[in-house]
């Protein structure tokens, strides 16, 4: 069994990738709610929607999230009627939300509305909420604390970083099947995320880092750090923040207690003797996921990577 650890839009991209090599009973994805939020009243999971849509073969090409094909008219309408609408949700994504938060006024978890979301949409990959308990991403700047998604969509990640909390973390409960996972699995990937808004959420419920600690699965990483810069998104300026180098070495740093092998990209190669300085295997291919080729081949080489280790 494979567990995914996975968050924005390069998670989305291999957890695809994976799904086209491994059969859907052993793939399990646990996905960062920390960027959850209530939208015109609708509870919206943007990672999980990300995941669920590239997985349903759904998710938009042209943009990376969101719905294909959607249009925005109700987005339209709000606006002339000077409601919010910096946050762009599509009429047909509206649909998955006006659902979601209908299961959840029902009184069933955010995992069971994610099982029949999936069940709708003919998704047969386990996917699983880190917690079915509120945790928010707060982001610290200059100008006071924002929620992740306004920093990060309407202030468009340009305000300097000072501090990440993960408010409501320390009274969490992971979600029903997380640590199991963890535990169980023959492998445990984390995704080419956001270490700190991505991959940090997951890590603040109780149990997680320590079962990725225990596990007697292999942990590997693929890298979001290339040539020194993010693939996308404010992953760098994060990292930054924390004090770790902006490199794939400065990922294998930030998950060292628990990780076993960084996949990093062949124009990384050099950084080799700084991961494995943090005890860390360092493995190299090419992580730029342009094409579905790219994304399978990423899963690809995780998975040889496996192998290799184990023979060693």
């Amino acid at each position: 069994m494979i567990t995914i650890l996975t968050g924005g839009t390069g998670g989305a991209k291999l957890v695809w990738g994976l799904a086209q090599i491994v059969p859907p009973e052993q793939l399990t994805v646990i996905v960062n709610t920390g960027d959850d939020l209530n939208w015109w009243g609708l509870h919206v999971s943007p990672d999980l929607d990300s995941v669920l849509y590239a997985l349903a073969g759904k998710l938009s090409r042209e943009r990376g999230w969101g719905y294909e094909g959607d249009t925005f008219r109700c987005l339209e309408r709000m606006n002339s009627l000077g409601a919010d609408a910096w946050f762009q949700l599509g009429d047909l994504d509206l649909a998955t939300h006006l659902l979601r938060t209908q299961l959840l006024s029902s009184g069933k978890t955010l995992t069971e509305a994610t099982a029949e979301l999936c069940r709708a949409m003919e998704v047969k990959v386990r996917l699983l909420p880190m917690s079915d308990d509120p945790v928010k991403t707060v982001v610290t700047t200059p100008a006071g604390d924002l929620s992740f998604q306004e920093y990060f969509v309407r202030e468009r990640w340009k305000p300097k970083v000072t501090d990440v909390k993960f408010a409501g973390a320390e009274k969490s409960l992971s979600a029903r099947g997380v640590l199991q996972s963890i535990i169980h699995s023959d492998l445990v990937l984390i995704a080419p995320s956001n270490p700190v808004t991505s991959i940090g959420p997951i890590l603040a419920v109780p149990g997680v880092r320590d079962a990725l600690k225990c596990t007697p699965a292999q942990v590997i990483a693929v890298s979001p750090i290339v040539c020194n810069d993010s693939v996308s998104g404010p992953a760098g300026a994060m990292l930054k923040m924390r004090a770790f180098e902006v490199s794939a070495a400065g990922v294998a740093r930030c998950y060292a207690d628990f990780l076993d092998v960084l996949i990093a990209d062949l124009q990384d190669e050099s950084t080799r003797r700084q991961i494995e300085a943090a005890d860390v295997q360092a493995a190299f291919t090419n992580t730029i996921m342009k094409s579905d080729d790219d994304k399978i081949g990423l899963a690809k080489f995780a998975l040889s990577t496996v192998s290799r280790e184990a023979a060693r």
